[in-house]
């Protein structure tokens, strides 16, 4: 009995090589992922003027509440 268990280990083992090396072999077949498209400067601009706002409504936000001491 103790022979056919190391056959089944040996059997699982190569199993799990196997497929390791198949899924490796299929990963670098694969083609590479596509680069996004570069940005214009109007939808640059455009994600700058809403960061902008953000900041801006945040600072007003952060004014108007009273200041709060820090220990």
């Amino acid at each position: 009995m103790n022979r056919r268990q190391s056959r089944m280990q040996q059997r699982g083992s190569a199993m799990v090589v196997g497929v390791f090396v198949l899924l490796l072999i299929t990963a670098c077949a694969s083609d590479q992922p596509k680069p996004l498209p570069p940005s214009t400067p109007d939808q640059v601009r455009g994600h700058a003027d809403r960061t902008f706002e953000k900041l801006k409504q945040e600072e007003q936000e952060r004014a108007a509440q009273p200041a709060t001491p820090r220990y």
